[in-house]
C-alpha cells in the first residue's frame, strides 16, 4: 500500500505562484509516472501536467509556459510550480502515481489540495 500526500495549496491573488508537493511513502515501491489532475467546482478533472519516470513531460495547454512539473525520485516527491496564476487555475489539485511494488502496477491518487486565486 502507498499513499500520497499533498501539500502547499491555498489562496494567492491572480499573477502569484504556488508551489504543489506531493510525497509517497509506504511500503518498498518504485514510482513510473506522476500526474497532476485538477477538477474545478462543476467541471470534471482534467489532466494538468505528467512526468514520466525518465523525466519526459506533457502539459494541458492552458498551463504551458506556467506551470512545471519535476520529481525527486530520492524522495519520492513529486512538484508542479505554479506562477502566473490565473482565477480560472482555481480548483482542488489532485495528486496521481503508477507505482510498481514488486511486479505489478497500481494507481494511486492524493486527497487532493485546495487552490485558490483571486482577480
Amino acid at each position: 500500500q502507498v499513499q500520497l500526500v499533498e501539500s502547499g495549496g491555498g489562496l494567492v491573488q491572480a499573477g502569484g505562484s504556488l508551489r504543489l508537493s506531493c510525497a509517497a511513502s509506504g511500503s518498498t515501491f518504485s514510482i513510473n509516472s506522476m500526474d497532476w489532475y485538477r477538477q474545478a467546482p462543476g467541471k470534471q478533472r482534467e489532466l494538468v501536467a505528467f512526468i514520466s519516470s525518465g523525466g519526459s513531460t506533457r502539459y494541458a495547454n492552458s498551463v504551458k509556459g506556467r506551470f512545471t512539473i519535476s520529481r525527486d525520485n530520492a524522495k519520492n516527491t513529486g512538484y508542479l510550480q505554479m506562477n502566473s496564476l490565473k482565477p480560472e487555475d482555481t480548483a482542488v489539485y489532485y495528486c496521481h502515481a503508477e507505482v510498481r511494488i514488486l511486479a505489478h502496477a497500481y494507481s494511486y491518487w492524493g486527497q487532493g489540495t485546495q487552490v485558490t486565486v483571486s482577480s
